[in-house]
């Protein structure tokens, strides 16, 4: 009778410690650019997997990293370049990439006069108002430039000193010829008549890891990890399979302020230029093509292999 008296005591106990797994995530941003991460938490797609995802944005690739190495997030949604700076610090606990949720570029040139047609020659001589210098739009940005026969840094005038989340305002108040600009900042500019877009640098820089799932080595063994990628999937597949109508609904809880036709428009834009990854797991050629590119712009500390700082997940 005791024996039975001690199970009931702690069968409740035993219940309540399969409760939601909480997963602490720094988003970068704020952006429809990470659509399907939005799709996974309103669908139930995390709370299938017994995980409950503590959402925070963090504006910007420096206090992302920051808030996962000193253990406030357990999780960073963030570039994955910025992993590659953070090994080439001898950390003695790495940030490993887990999961891909774009895997393009996101950002879009805008042109300031309405009517001057465009061609990537009528920037020389002009202003850019470009990303922060060592991140990975910036990077991007003056790669497709040089692809294009333009020295972002003679041929030009590059401004790339303005915090992120004033770029926009500046451009606004009437600096720069040109700007580099996120969703849905580029379309409402558009729609309000400040600019137009005019090239995808996303488009023109082809695939790349660009924003990823990362988390401390140290950590990885304490986080559901298949659980989480498995409902990255599913969000990876609603975006792809479903009309944007019922996609764009499933994003406006995170973007209230935003009118629905835009959050359609903007999911539109980024679906068809294929900056959404249609799977969890990181590709190694794409790897190699981001530090390509950070080679190229002189931000590359060193090479790092793949499987250094990737770590594939069974999602079955």
């Amino acid at each position: 009778m005791k024996k039975l008296w001690l199970l009931l005591l702690l069968l409740p106990l035993a219940a309540c410690s399969k409760g939601q797994d909480t997963i602490q995530v720094a988003e970068v941003m704020r952006s429809i650019f990470y659509a399907p991460q939005y799709v996974a938490i309103s669908e139930g797609f995390f709370e299938e997997e017994g995980i409950e995802i503590d959402l925070t944005t963090t504006w910007g690739g420096d206090t992302t990293m920051t808030a996962l190495l000193s253990d406030g997030a357990d999780v960073a949604l963030v570039g994955a370049e910025t992993s590659i700076y953070v090994y080439a610090q001898d950390a003695r606990d790495p940030v490993i990439s887990f999961a891909q949720v774009t895997k393009t570029d996101g950002t879009f040139l805008m042109q300031r006069d309405l009517d001057e047609p465009f061609s990537f020659d009528a920037l020389k001589g002009q202003t850019l108002l470009g990303q922060r210098r060592g991140g990975m739009p910036q990077m991007v940005g003056e790669y497709v430039l040089k692809q294009h026969g333009i020295d972002p840094h003679t041929d030009m005038e590059l401004i790339s000193n303005i915090d992120f989340g004033n770029i926009a305002a500046a451009f606004a108040s009437g600096t720069g010829d040109y700007v580099q600009l996120f969703e849905p900042q580029a379309t409402q500019f558009e729609q309000d008549g400040i600019g137009k877009i005019v090239a995808s640098f996303g488009t023109e820089s082809g695939f790349l890891p660009y924003t990823v799932y990362m988390a401390k080595e140290s950590k990885l063994d304490s986080l559901n990890l298949e659980g989480f990628n498995r409902a990255l999937a599913k969000a990876q597949a609603f975006v792809h399979e479903q009309d944007s109508a019922t996609v764009a609904q499933s994003l406006q809880p995170f973007f209230e302020d935003t009118p629905l036709a835009t959050i359609e428009e903007v999911f539109v834009r980024y679906r068809d230029q294929g900056s959404y990854a249609t799977e969890p797991g990181l590709k190694e050629e794409e790897w190699h093509h981001l530090q390509d590119i950070m080679e190229e712009a002189n931000e590359l500390p060193a090479r790092v292999d793949f499987d250094t700082l990737v770590k594939p997940v069974d999602v079955k």
